[in-house]
């Protein structure tokens, strides 16, 4: 079926074409994408990061069956898969977006029974692949959807940590909280300021005053599982495996004195690390470590810097935080750093950088409300020129997490 901006009506709507009349009732759930603000691959170091849950959503319709079955379709991608409630849910490359959904059933069904079947019909107005997290809003949506549905009683929080055990014992994808958590716990007006080490946040408005963060979609296509994400994870623990072996006695407070009691590399502040890194010998190793560092730093003072309401220390450390992941991380790539760019040299924009996991997906920008139309044209123009193919581009505002819809 050819792509059209979805609304829960029409979910609704094309949900009982599809599955006819029941007696059962249809119910509605939202589940937003989000854009990280700033603190980029920090969330599975100990660090804190920015998210915000925006207006660009997932749906997903359900409805109760009389028997065991249990059955998914798409509105936009083919295919119906057919499932059991006392299946046992195991991977299978095949079952393709499905295996979201049954990562979740496999979570649920450690501690709870369904009671019976369900349907589900699925659409998105997210981008998939994007780095937006499209796969955290359909784990995260579908979770609250049966939740709700079943009345399982999970909180916003353990639904989150429900995703991300999905994504780790089915997916094998070593993800962070970040994605799940923002989803599921977000605030229409707010950031999260995201304590991934504590599993704590706190809600910080988001005044943005004729600013608005528009997202850049490079199109270039990637999976996580399929790019150097996990090679990336890996390469911390090894820095920070490094630190805590050396032991290092540190000068400078911080919330550690001695790298051997790092419990984290976010742990150690920007003078701290300039201390011990020469016992990291490995130059990649180092700079791995350096970007953790610093993009913490730059998470507190971003927050500061809205607290402030100063949007343009804001945007210059969007900035800073794509250069430490284009050489520090190497995580951008022609793509990414190719609209980064362009959008630097735009009137009306004061700050942008990648957003997600790298490797392809999305930037954000930070654009004056009257040089949006302009600001995209122009990136168009050059983004085509040089990597050979079209971006796609949205304004957005901040969103609720998952919710239920009543039409």
């Amino acid at each position: 079926m050819e792509r059209f901006t979805v609304t829960a009506a029409l979910l609704k709507e094309h949900f009982l074409k599809i599955y006819g009349p029941s007696d059962e009732d249809v119910r509605l759930f939202a589940s937003p994408a989000r854009i990280n603000i700033i603190g980029e691959h920090i969330d599975y170091n100990g660090g804190k990061v920015f998210p915000a849950a925006i207006d660009r959503y997932l749906y997903c319709a359900i409805r109760k069956r009389k028997d065991k079955k249990i059955i998914y379709n798409d509105l936009f991608f083919p295919g119906t898969y057919v499932f059991y409630t006392d299946d046992t849910f195991t991977f299978d490359k095949k079952n393709d977006y499905a295996n979201f959904l049954n990562g979740i059933l496999s979570c649920i069904k450690k501690h709870n029974t369904l009671p019976c079947g369900f349907e589900i019909l699925i659409a998105s107005n997210i981008p998939s692949a994007g780095g937006i997290s499209s796969s955290s809003a359909l784990e995260c949506g579908f979770a609250w959807a049966v939740n709700e549905t079943f009345n399982l009683n999970y909180t916003r929080k353990e639904i989150a940590l429900m995703g991300q055990e999905s994504e780790h014992e089915f997916m094998n994808v070593n993800c962070g909280i970040m994605d799940q958590y923002i989803i599921a716990t977000g605030k229409k007006n707010t950031a999260e300021l995201l304590d991934c080490a504590k599993i704590e946040h706190e809600y910080i408005p988001l005044n943005l005053g004729n600013y608005k963060f528009v997202v850049m979609n490079t199109k270039k296509q990637r999976k996580l599982s399929d790019s150097k994400y996990n090679e990336r994870r890996s390469e911390c623990e090894k820095g920070l495996e490094i630190l805590q072996n050396a032991a290092i006695l540190l000068k400078n407070k911080g919330l550690v004195s001695n790298t051997k009691d790092l419990p984290d590399l976010c742990s150690l502040t920007p003078v701290q690390f300039e201390e011990c890194k020469a016992c990291i010998k490995d130059e990649t190793i180092s700079k791995r470590v350096r970007h953790c560092v610093t993009e913490m730093d730059r998470v507190q003072k971003s927050v500061e810097a809205l607290k402030n309401n100063s949007l343009i220390k804001l945007g210059k450390l969007l900035y800073e935080s794509h250069e430490s992941l284009k050489n520090d991380y190497e995580s951008t790539g022609l793509e990414l750093d190719t609209l980064v760019y362009s959008a630097a040299k735009q009137d009306g924009c004061i700050g942008a950088r990648m957003t997600g996991a790298g490797f392809g997906g999305c930037a954000i920008a930070l654009v004056h409300n009257d040089k949006i139309n302009d600001f995209i044209d122009n990136i168009q123009r050059e983004y085509t020129q040089i990597v050979g193919y079209n971006a796609a581009f949205f304004e957005c505002s901040s969103g609720d997490g998952v919710k239920e819809i009543y039409i």
